[in-house]
């Protein structure tokens, strides 16, 4: 049975030239359909890792991140790592004002602040500040990246966040309340 097909089809291709030209055209529209397939895949995994590589370089500090849609302009941050002050006193005061003006760029508010230039880890050069301050929900996510992402190189020690009352009805209603402690390195009056 095998062998009266197999010379079933010889016959068929050799008997009818139309057909063994459809057969042959539709064998190259395979191969050609495979083949744009495999490029597609290679040029889709080179965008992958692309990305990826890019990703990379922005963690790793090797490039600046770059701004996305809707950024502001001050995606780059230049300046020192560390906090910048003559004296301890005035690198605290350049830490607080760090931390007040993130808080306010995503529009929330300082209820209260204390700079801690004396603590557990102040012999290492670091100066902390404590920080009571009202934010909404979404802002929450932008003031940590704000902080811990820009310059100079801030870390958030403790945070301690309240969910919004919504008994209230007043124009702070959803706003959570956030005890935020973050600390910076001062290298001294150099």
């Amino acid at each position: 049975m095998i062998g009266d097909s197999g010379s079933m089809i010889k016959r068929a291709i050799v008997g009818a030239p139309a057909v063994a030209a459809i057969v042959y055209a539709a064998t190259i529209a395979v191969f050609l359909a495979l083949i744009w397939s495999a490029v597609a895949d290679i040029q889709e995994r080179r965008a992958g890792v692309a990305a990826t590589a890019e990703i990379l370089a922005q963690l790793q500090g090797r490039r600046p991140l770059s701004p996305g849609p809707g950024a502001s302009g001050d995606a780059t941050q230049t300046g020192s790592p560390f906090l910048e002050g003559p004296t301890v006193t005035v690198a605290g005061a350049t830490l607080l004002q760090r931390v007040a003006s993130a808080v306010t760029k995503v529009g929330g508010n300082v209820l209260s602040s204390q700079v801690e230039l004396q603590g557990t880890q102040s012999k290492a050069g670091f100066i902390g500040v404590i920080a009571s301050c009202e934010v909404d929900q979404p802002a929450l996510q932008r003031l940590l990246y704000d902080l811990e992402a820009g310059m100079p190189f801030l870390f958030i020690d403790q945070l301690v966040v309240q969910a919004p009352t919504t008994s209230t009805g007043g124009p702070d209603e959803g706003r959570m309340r956030l005890l935020l402690s973050v600390s910076g390195q001062w290298q001294g009056g150099k």
